[in-house]
C-alpha cells in the first residue's frame, strides 16, 4: 500500500490503526505525523491556551498518548478510533498537569508575590488567589469530564438529557441502583459482557442483587451509567459516588 496521499482514502482509518497494532511501524509512524494537528487541538482545549508541537512538554504528553490511542483502541467497544483518542489524549493531559499542580501554579503565584510586596499581611490576599485559581481549575476539570462521560455515554446510546430524565427521584432508589452497578462492575464476567454487548445482563445480575427484574429494567439507563462511571478513570464524578450503594 502506498504510504502518500490520503490515508483514510486508501483504508478506513480503523483498520490502518490495527495495521499499527500489528507491528506494521511505517503506518504508526505516519499516523503519529499526519495528526499532529489534531493532538495538538486537544490538548491546546485542555491547556486554554496555544501549544507549539515543537516546545511544549504538553503536546510531548499527547504524542504519547495518541500512540497509546492506538494499541489500546479496540472496535468492539462501540467507538470510532478519533473520539476515543481524543478522550486518552485529554485524560494524560490532565494527569500531567494535576501531577505538577501542586508545584508549578503555587510557585508561579508565589514569586509574583514575592516580586511586588514584602508584606506579610499581603499574604491573605495571595492565598485568596490562590484559591480561586483552584476553584476554577478544578470547574476546568470537571467539565472536561463530563465531555468525555458523554462520549462514554454515546456508545450505549446514551445521552446526558436523558440521564436527567430517567434518574431515580428517590434516595432510596438511587442507591439501590448504584449499588446494582457496582455489583455489576465488580463482577469480571458481567463486567465483560456489559463493555462487550453495551447492555445489562439482566437475567444473571437480578440473581447478584436485592432487586426486582422489573426495577433493574426501570433503572436501566441509570445503572449503565453509573457503571460506565465505575469503569473509567473519572475523578470527579467518582467524587459523586463516595459513600453510596456501598
Amino acid at each position: 500500500m502506498s504510504l502518500s496521499g490520503s490515508l483514510e482514502e486508501k483504508e478506513p482509518l480503523e483498520q490502518l490503526v490495527v495495521s499499527a497494532q500489528n507491528g506494521d511501524q511505517d503506518i504508526q509512524n505516519l499516523l503519529l505525523k499526519k495528526y499532529k494537528p489534531f493532538i495538538a487541538k486537544n490538548v491546546s482545549e485542555v491547556c486554554k491556551r496555544y501549544i507549539d508541537p515543537e516546545v511544549d512538554d504538553e503536546f510531548s504528553i499527547g504524542l504519547v498518548a495518541f500512540n497509546e490511542a492506538i494499541f489500546s483502541y479496540s472496535a468492539s467497544k462501540g467507538s470510532t478510533f478519533l473520539p476515543f483518542a481524543k478522550i486518552v489524549i485529554k485524560r494524560r493531559v490532565i494527569d500531567y498537569i494535576r501531577s505538577n499542580q501542586n508545584k508549578v501554579p503555587i510557585l508561579s503565584l508565589e514569586a509574583d508575590f514575592n516580586q511586588h510586596s514584602d508584606e506579610k499581611e499581603n499574604l491573605y490576599e495571595f492565598h485568596a488567589v490562590k484559591e480561586l485559581y483552584d476553584r476554577e481549575r478544578d470547574t476546568f476539570y470537571r467539565k472536561e469530564e463530563i465531555l468525555m462521560f458523554r462520549d462514554k455515554l454515546k456508545a450505549y446510546n446514551l445521552t446526558l438529557k436523558e440521564l436527567t430524565e430517567v434518574s431515580p427521584k428517590h434516595k432510596d432508589a438511587r442507591e439501590s441502583a448504584v449499588r446494582s452497578a457496582r455489583i455489576l462492575y465488580d463482577d469480571f464476567e458481567l463486567r465483560e459482557y456489559v463493555q462487550l454487548k453495551k447492555k445489562l445482563p439482566l437475567k444473571k445480575l437480578v440473581k447478584k442483587v436485592n432487586v426486582s427484574k422489573k426495577t433493574l429494567e426501570r433503572n436501566r439507563k441509570f445503572i449503565l451509567a453509573i457503571f460506565i462511571i465505575l469503569s473509567e478513570d473519572f475523578v470527579y464524578l467518582k467524587d459523586y459516588l463516595k459513600g453510596i450503594g456501598q
